[in-house]
């Protein structure tokens, strides 16, 4: 059996099913894995995880109040991830491109070893190279074409769960987004250019490089400077448009813009 260096793997299991979590976990047991803790929903992953610093993480992806991709988002520095799921196929291709590997329910013992091994050989390249964020993670995981209903957020031991209807913009702040939802900015480690790519294009505009706005929050677009354009929200709130976001715009909304 082989480890990485004298320690054995240790790694959490996170699953909503009481089953799913004692079949893995006795699976991990008999491939040498130490399984530190067991969870049953996203909550419980993330103070795990945060806590236990785990190798590794069996995470399932369709669970109630915070689904796999939620749990991923609020994990400061994740740990290898190998998805555990009954999820359809058609999203594999991005698991594959950063995720460990996927287990797709139900799996026999060799295939589990397989993705043990795929796991052991990420966590020894791992010391030489960081993998990729929790977001970037998150965000390739999601089936393609697949929207934000909500957007995750943790501060300290909080965690703000933020509807995209009440979202009013996204402005990018060097590493960090800030969203604008009620009145309150929530900080988040994550890009811009992300965090559009998860969005309804259909509800949300890029209409700056710095600035994602939901249109509906849009009173009326006025003329800044000769060259520059500004959106008035519906609150008073003030947004640069540059002018490729005012060609945006224009395509959407119409010439009166």
């Amino acid at each position: 059996m082989s480890n990485i260096g004298v320690k054995p793997v240790r790694a959490v299991i996170v699953d909503d099913e009481d089953l799913a979590r004692q079949f893995l976990g006795e699976y991990l047991a008999e491939a040498g894995v130490e399984v530190v803790a067991q969870c049953a929903n996203g909550f419980e992953a993330v103070k795990a995880i945060a806590e236990l610093k785990p190798d590794l993480i069996f995470l399932d992806v369709q669970m109630p109040k915070l689904d796999g991709f939620e749990v991923l988002e609020l994990i400061d520095s994740p740990p290898a991830v190998i998805f555990v799921t009954a999820y359809d196929q058609y999203a594999m291709k991005a698991f594959d491109a950063h995720a460990v590997d996927y287990l797709l329910k139900p799996f026999p013992m060799e295939r589990l070893k397989t993705a043990l091994d795929r796991a052991r050989q990420r966590l020894a390249e791992r010391s030489a190279s960081p993998g990729p964020s929790a977001s970037e993670l998150s965000a390739a995981a999601r089936p393609p074409g697949h929207t934000l209903d909500r957007i995750v957020v943790k501060d300290g031991t909080k965690v703000h769960i933020i509807p995209v209807d009440k979202l009013d913009y996204v402005e990018a702040q060097d590493d960090y987004i800030g969203l604008r939802s009620d009145k309150k900015l929530y900080l988040k480690q994550q890009t811009i250019s992300s965090i559009e790519a998860q969005l309804d294009s259909k509800r949300f505009l890029r209409i700056h490089r710095s600035y994602i706005v939901n249109l509906e929050r849009i009173a009326r677009i006025e003329p800044f400077t000769k060259d520059s354009r500004v959106a008035v929200l519906q609150d008073g709130t003030q947004l640069p448009v540059s002018r490729a976001g005012h060609g945006r715009l224009k395509e959407i909304l119409g010439d009166n813009v």
